[in-house]
């Protein structure tokens, strides 16, 4: 099966959201009258306020194959807890091998994370946070890992609720 890796990143705005293709990779299936080519998409979509998704699509035309995976995304979207401009705690999100450590940081220092995991930040509008990613560098599986890391994500209200306490017994 051959397999051409293109790094492309392509960024959209409409109905409020951004929309972030991470990659497209040619694929082809080899039949009796020769090989068939096909495209694959990955495509992150996110509303910069604490919603974010991801998704992938194929097809025989690259931008079918971009609107599909949009669709997808848009299904599969998530809620982020942010607090400020950062992510309320250490989180380590796992998918497969893959695992991506996501730190907080203070107001200042930006989005300190690479490939896929960046376009995921950046649509869910988180501005300051701190990432490394082990494992593998597969970018599906960096985004299904941090989309794992970010949904386990909870406020400091959100555990008080929990837990039937105030927020300054949870804090100390």
């Amino acid at each position: 099966m051959a397999r051409e890796q293109r790094p492309q990143r392509r960024q959209e705005q409409d109905d409020g959201l951004i929309k972030k293709t991470i990659g497209i990779n040619r694929v082809s299936k080899t039949v009796k009258g020769g090989k068939n080519m096909r495209f694959a998409a990955l495509v992150v979509v996110g509303d910069g306020n604490g919603k974010v998704g991801y998704g992938q699509g194929k097809s025989k035309e690259v931008p079918e194959a971009i609107e599909k995976a949009t669709q997808a995304a848009k299904k599969n979207m998530i809620s982020v807890a942010v607090v400020d401009t950062t992510i309320p705690h250490e989180v380590l999100g796992k998918f497969g091998k893959g695992a991506v450590l996501m730190l907080p940081a203070a107001q200042g220092t930006g989005v300190i994370a690479g490939g896929p995991v960046r376009a995921v930040m950046e649509a869910a509008g988180i501005k300051n946070i701190r990432t490394k990613s082990h494992g593998t560098q597969n970018p599906v599986n960096c985004i299904k890992a941090t989309i794992a890391g970010l949904a386990e994500l909870k406020t400091a209200e959100e555990i008080a609720a929990l837990r039937g306490k105030t927020v300054e017994e949870i804090v100390g």
